[in-house]
């Protein structure tokens, strides 16, 4: 085998690494036309805060892994993840937009993303980011929080 051969075939595999989060072939992901722009616009536009995993850090980026399809739950808490500033104030366009957190949910907490899940859209990301969260995000986030099923009131 050559060794340009070799290197296209490593290539491919850590794209599909990538892609997929180490887990072989990729899961559906409902409303997202590209997956991999999807996963490039979070390497620009979220990691830097989120970190490449999405754990985030204590004081003020939030996780997203096992944690941010949850709000989908909470009343309140679809509109709040198109408002949160770093989702409402990108410079990408609302289609990108909206196909970035449609890989997020699925990417970093597939299992709690609803069955029925309808997934956002461009018309709905433009309206929701007309009205971003500036100064009461960290509050809008607990108090959402606070209202999830299952957690203590």
């Amino acid at each position: 085998m050559s060794s340009s051969l070799a290197l296209m075939i490593a290539c491919g595999a850590l794209f599909v690494i990538a892609a997929t989060g180490g887990e072989g072939s990729p899961a559906p992901t409902r409303g997202v036309a590209s997956p991999a722009q999807a996963h490039n616009d979070y390497i620009l536009k979220c990691q830097g805060c989120h970190r490449p995993d999405g754990s985030g850090d204590a004081a003020s980026n939030p996780p997203l892994i096992g944690q941010v399809a949850r709000f989908l739950a909470a009343p309140g808490g679809r509109d709040y993840l198109g408002r949160v500033p770093g989702v409402a104030t990108t410079d990408l366009d609302d289609k990108r937009l909206a196909d970035l957190l449609n890989w997020t949910l699925y990417r970093f907490d597939r299992a709690h993303v609803p069955a029925n899940f309808k997934p956002y859209d461009a018309a709905e990301i433009g309206r929701l980011r007309k009205a971003p969260l500036r100064a009461d995000a960290s509050k809008t986030r607990a108090d959402l929080m606070a209202r999830l099923p299952g957690e203590k009131r």
